[in-house]
C-alpha cells in the first residue's frame, strides 16, 4: 500500500471564504479567516502570516558547528541556536542562508544545500522554514552585520557537544533540533 492510498486528501487545498485582518505588525500579520475545508467543513482560524525563513547548520572540516546565543523574547532569556533568519523578498532559501550566516556569524557559506523544509506550526502559522546545511572555513570570516536589534555571540563547537546539548534540552529551538536530527539520521 503506497502513501498516497493512506493519505488521498493530503494537499487539497481548503477554499478561504473570508479574511479579515486582526493586526499587522513588522514580522508578521495576524488574520481571522473562515474557511471551507476539503471535507467541507465550514471554520474559523486565526492564521499568523509570517514571512518564510532559514536554520543554517554550518559546519567546519573538522566537525564544528557554528552555534549562537541570543536573547530570545519567546523565552524571554538568551538562548543556544543556530544561525537562522528571514528570507527577503525576491531572495531564494540558499541565497538568504549566505546572507544570515555572514550577517550573524561573519562565516562565509561554501557548498550550501537545503536538506529539507517544515512547517513551524502548520495549526496556526503559514511559515515555512528551509533547513538549509552550509560549510564553512573559520579562517575565512567577513564582517558581521546585525540587525539594530539584536547580538548574537557566535561559537565553533565541536558536533559531539552539541550532540550533548541537544539531549539536554539545552538546545530547544525547534528548526535548530530539525535540522540537526535531519543531518545526524539522514546525511552523516
Amino acid at each position: 500500500m503506497c502513501m498516497s492510498d493512506l493519505f488521498e486528501k493530503v494537499g487539497r487545498p481548503g477554499k478561504v471564504l473570508s479574511t479579515t485582518p486582526v493586526y499587522h505588525g513588522p514580522i508578521f500579520d495576524l488574520v481571522k479567516q473562515t474557511i471551507e475545508t476539503p471535507d467541507g467543513l465550514e471554520v474559523k482560524r486565526d492564521l499568523i502570516q509570517h514571512g518564510n525563513a532559514v536554520t543554517i547548520l554550518a559546519m567546519t572540516a573538522d566537525d564544528q558547528v557554528v552555534l549562537g546565543s541570543e536573547y530570545r523574547v519567546g523565552r524571554n532569556a538568551e538562548t543556544i541556536s543556530l544561525p537562522a533568519g528571514l528570507i527577503n523578498t525576491g531572495e531564494d532559501p540558499l541565497t538568504a542562508a549566505t546572507r544570515e550566516l555572514q550577517e550573524e556569524t561573519g562565516y562565509i557559506a561554501h557548498d550550501s544545500q537545503i536538506m529539507t523544509q517544515i512547517s513551524s506550526s502548520e495549526g496556526f502559522t503559514d511559515e515555512t522554514v528551509s533547513l538549509i546545511l552550509t560549510h564553512i572555513d573559520p579562517q575565512e570570516h567577513g564582517e558581521r552585520h546585525f540587525d539594530a536589534d539584536e547580538y548574537v555571540n557566535t561559537q565553533l563547537v565541536p558536533l559531539t557537544k552539541v550532540i550533548e546539548l541537544l539531549k539536554n534540552g539545552q538546545i530547544r529551538s525547534a528548526q535548530g533540533i530539525c535540522a540537526l536530527t535531519w543531518y545526524l539520521n539522514f546525511i552523516r
